[in-house]
Protein backbone atom coordinates (compact mmCIF):
# COMPACT_ATOMS: atom_id res chain seq x y z
CA UNK A 1 0.00 0.00 0.00
CA UNK A 2 1.02 3.22 -1.00
CA UNK A 3 0.30 5.51 2.62
CA UNK A 4 0.47 8.41 0.85
CA UNK A 5 -2.62 7.35 -1.00
CA UNK A 6 -4.59 6.36 1.39
CA UNK A 7 -8.24 7.38 2.26
CA UNK A 8 -10.16 7.44 5.50
CA UNK A 9 -14.10 6.29 5.79
CA UNK A 10 -16.06 6.84 8.34
CA UNK A 11 -18.87 4.76 9.33
CA UNK A 12 -21.38 3.85 11.73
CA UNK A 13 -23.00 0.70 12.06
CA UNK A 14 -24.44 -0.09 15.39
CA UNK A 15 -21.51 -1.68 18.10
CA UNK A 16 -18.52 -0.67 16.49
CA UNK A 17 -16.96 -4.35 17.60
CA UNK A 18 -19.02 -5.85 14.58
CA UNK A 19 -17.74 -3.39 12.02
CA UNK A 20 -14.27 -3.56 13.36
CA UNK A 21 -13.85 -7.13 12.73
CA UNK A 22 -15.58 -6.94 9.21
CA UNK A 23 -13.49 -4.44 7.79
CA UNK A 24 -9.85 -5.80 8.95
CA UNK A 25 -10.24 -8.69 7.14
CA UNK A 26 -10.93 -6.80 3.75
CA UNK A 27 -8.23 -6.60 1.41
CA UNK A 28 -7.30 -2.68 0.80
CA UNK A 29 -7.98 -1.61 4.15
CA UNK A 30 -4.95 -0.82 6.25
CA UNK A 31 -6.39 0.08 9.59
CA UNK A 32 -9.60 -0.13 11.49
CA UNK A 33 -10.05 2.33 14.49
CA UNK A 34 -13.32 2.21 16.81
CA UNK A 35 -14.53 5.82 18.07
CA UNK A 36 -17.23 8.11 18.30
CA UNK A 37 -18.24 10.81 15.74
CA UNK A 38 -21.55 12.80 15.20
CA UNK A 39 -21.96 14.55 18.53
CA UNK A 40 -21.01 17.43 20.51
CA UNK A 41 -18.76 16.20 23.13
CA UNK A 42 -15.34 16.28 23.00
CA UNK A 43 -13.29 13.27 23.63
CA UNK A 44 -16.26 11.26 24.64
CA UNK A 45 -15.87 7.98 26.85
CA UNK A 46 -17.56 4.86 26.40
CA UNK A 47 -19.31 5.38 29.23
CA UNK A 48 -20.52 8.68 28.01
CA UNK A 49 -21.33 7.71 24.73
CA UNK A 50 -23.18 4.44 25.99
CA UNK A 51 -26.04 6.64 27.75
CA UNK A 52 -27.28 8.16 24.18
CA UNK A 53 -27.14 11.56 25.65
CA UNK A 54 -23.62 12.61 23.75
CA UNK A 55 -25.26 12.53 20.15
CA UNK A 56 -22.08 10.32 19.28
CA UNK A 57 -22.46 7.36 17.18
CA UNK A 58 -20.05 4.56 17.65
CA UNK A 59 -18.31 4.37 14.13
CA UNK A 60 -15.13 2.70 12.69
CA UNK A 61 -12.69 4.90 11.22
CA UNK A 62 -10.96 2.84 7.55
CA UNK A 63 -8.01 3.06 6.32
CA UNK A 64 -8.13 1.90 2.85
CA UNK A 65 -6.29 1.94 -0.09
CA UNK A 66 -8.26 3.49 -2.88
CA UNK A 67 -6.47 1.53 -5.96
CA UNK A 68 -7.33 -1.54 -4.00
CA UNK A 69 -10.79 -1.43 -3.30
CA UNK A 70 -12.64 1.91 -3.77
CA UNK A 71 -14.98 3.47 -1.03
CA UNK A 72 -17.94 2.38 -3.18
CA UNK A 73 -16.75 -0.94 -2.73
CA UNK A 74 -16.68 -0.34 1.04
CA UNK A 75 -20.03 1.01 1.35
CA UNK A 76 -21.11 -2.18 -0.16
CA UNK A 77 -19.37 -4.16 2.50
CA UNK A 78 -21.34 -1.87 5.07
CA UNK A 79 -24.47 -2.29 3.80
CA UNK A 80 -24.23 -5.91 3.88
CA UNK A 81 -23.25 -6.46 7.12
CA UNK A 82 -25.62 -4.39 9.58
CA UNK A 83 -29.34 -3.28 9.27
CA UNK A 84 -29.62 0.48 7.77
CA UNK A 85 -33.36 -0.08 7.49
CA UNK A 86 -33.55 0.04 11.53
CA UNK A 87 -33.76 3.55 13.23
CA UNK A 88 -31.13 4.11 15.97
CA UNK A 89 -31.11 0.71 16.66
CA UNK A 90 -29.03 -2.79 15.62
CA UNK A 91 -30.86 -5.85 16.97
CA UNK A 92 -30.70 -5.72 20.90
CA UNK A 93 -28.72 -2.39 20.31
CA UNK A 94 -31.04 0.45 20.84
CA UNK A 95 -30.16 4.18 21.17
CA UNK A 96 -28.49 6.69 18.64
CA UNK A 97 -25.55 5.75 19.64
CA UNK A 98 -26.00 2.72 17.50
CA UNK A 99 -27.92 4.18 14.35
CA UNK A 100 -26.86 3.85 10.38
CA UNK A 101 -24.42 6.68 9.17
CA UNK A 102 -21.82 7.58 6.64
CA UNK A 103 -19.52 10.95 7.82
CA UNK A 104 -18.40 11.58 4.73
CA UNK A 105 -14.98 13.70 4.46
CA UNK A 106 -15.21 14.93 0.98
CA UNK A 107 -18.42 16.26 -1.32
CA UNK A 108 -16.83 13.13 -3.64
CA UNK A 109 -17.79 10.71 -0.64
CA UNK A 110 -20.71 12.48 0.08
CA UNK A 111 -21.94 12.17 -4.50
CA UNK A 112 -21.04 8.55 -3.47
CA UNK A 113 -22.73 7.90 -0.81
CA UNK A 114 -25.95 9.28 -1.66
CA UNK A 115 -25.53 7.40 -5.18
CA UNK A 116 -25.04 3.99 -3.35
CA UNK A 117 -28.22 4.58 -0.96
CA UNK A 118 -30.20 6.16 -3.98
CA UNK A 119 -29.23 2.51 -5.73
CA UNK A 120 -29.54 -0.09 -2.96
CA UNK A 121 -33.42 1.56 -2.35
CA UNK A 122 -34.11 1.31 -6.20
CA UNK A 123 -32.81 -2.52 -6.63
CA UNK A 124 -35.02 -3.12 -3.49
CA UNK A 125 -32.13 -4.71 -1.10
CA UNK A 126 -33.73 -4.25 1.45
CA UNK A 127 -38.17 -4.87 2.69
CA UNK A 128 -37.82 -1.37 4.25
CA UNK A 129 -36.03 2.27 3.22
CA UNK A 130 -32.99 2.62 4.22
CA UNK A 131 -32.74 5.10 6.72
CA UNK A 132 -28.98 5.50 7.05
CA UNK A 133 -27.79 9.38 7.87
CA UNK A 134 -25.37 11.16 5.71
CA UNK A 135 -23.29 14.07 7.55
CA UNK A 136 -20.11 15.40 7.24
CA UNK A 137 -17.51 14.52 9.59
CA UNK A 138 -16.70 17.46 11.41
CA UNK A 139 -14.60 15.48 14.40
CA UNK A 140 -13.47 11.89 15.17
CA UNK A 141 -12.66 10.40 18.92
CA UNK A 142 -11.00 7.51 19.04
CA UNK A 143 -12.53 5.13 21.59
CA UNK A 144 -10.24 3.29 24.80
CA UNK A 145 -7.60 1.36 23.62
CA UNK A 146 -9.80 -1.87 24.91
CA UNK A 147 -11.71 -1.81 22.18
CA UNK A 148 -8.92 -1.94 19.99
CA UNK A 149 -8.87 -5.26 18.33
CA UNK A 150 -12.05 -6.47 20.50
CA UNK A 151 -12.94 -9.59 18.48
CA UNK A 152 -9.46 -10.78 17.41
CA UNK A 153 -8.66 -9.99 22.00
CA UNK A 154 -12.27 -11.75 23.22
CA UNK A 155 -13.60 -14.35 20.89
CA UNK A 156 -15.08 -16.24 23.74
CA UNK A 157 -17.28 -13.11 24.89
CA UNK A 158 -20.61 -14.15 24.58
CA UNK A 159 -21.23 -10.86 22.36
CA UNK A 160 -18.41 -11.90 20.10
CA UNK A 161 -20.06 -15.68 20.00
CA UNK A 162 -23.69 -14.93 19.34
CA UNK A 163 -23.21 -11.24 17.51
CA UNK A 164 -20.46 -10.89 15.81
CA UNK A 165 -19.69 -14.11 14.17
CA UNK A 166 -22.39 -14.81 12.33
CA UNK A 167 -21.55 -11.07 11.28
CA UNK A 168 -18.09 -12.25 9.97
CA UNK A 169 -19.15 -15.58 8.43
CA UNK A 170 -21.46 -13.89 6.77
CA UNK A 171 -19.41 -11.45 5.49
CA UNK A 172 -16.53 -14.07 4.50
CA UNK A 173 -19.10 -15.76 2.19
CA UNK A 174 -20.81 -12.88 0.01
CA UNK A 175 -17.06 -11.25 -0.08
CA UNK A 176 -14.91 -14.25 0.05
CA UNK A 177 -13.02 -12.78 -3.05
CA UNK A 178 -12.57 -9.56 -0.93
CA UNK A 179 -10.78 -11.05 1.96
CA UNK A 180 -6.75 -10.43 2.77
CA UNK A 181 -5.37 -13.45 2.22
Amino acid sequence: MNPSRLETATLGGGCFWCLEAVFQELRGVESVRSGYAGGARENPSYEQVSTGATGHAEVVQIRFDPDVIAFREILHVFFATHDPTTLNRQGGDVGTQYRSVIFHGSEAQKRTAEAVVAEIGAAGAFPDPVVTELSPLEAFYPAEDYHVDYYRSNPAQPYCRYVIDPKVSKFRMQFFDKLKT
